[in-house]
């Protein structure tokens, strides 16, 4: 019974995160745009696509039928923004508010996060 009150916390953290995260692609846009690495063309138009998906995503967590699926497109998206992350910690000084201890550490806490979603979400199966 603890593992599963686990994942279910997990699973909870993980539709907040992105939830959350989805909506501040909207409401902080400019913020959002200006961690978007210049050779990413039309990066208002990749915000925008990636707030969407990240509330699509979440949504999906809590449906069981889809949640499968949401898991697995949030993998691929987390992936996806990485280079984001490795812009800010390459030009941190374009981030003044944000320490670098913060910027470091986004990259390690991208590959937990998978695992989080993986795990909470039951994407592998046991035979």
């Amino acid at each position: 019974m603890p593992a599963l009150m686990a994942r279910r916390v997990g699973l909870i953290f993980v539709v907040m995160f992105f939830l959350l995260g989805g909506i501040a692609h909207f409401v902080f846009a400019a913020a959002e745009v200006s961690i978007i690495p210049p050779s990413v063309p039309y990066p208002r138009v990749v915000n925008f696509l990636s707030g969407v998906f990240e509330i699509l995503g979440a949504t999906g967590l809590m449906i069981p039928y889809s949640r499968r699926i949401a898991a697995i497109g949030l993998i691929l998206l987390t992936i996806c923004v990485t280079p984001a992350n490795i812009f800010m910690l390459q030009h941190a000084q374009q981030f003044p508010d944000l320490p670098l201890w913060a910027l470091v550490l986004r990259i390690p806490m991208q590959g937990l996060l998978i695992l989080l979603i993986g795990w909470s979400c039951r994407i592998t199966r046991s035979r």
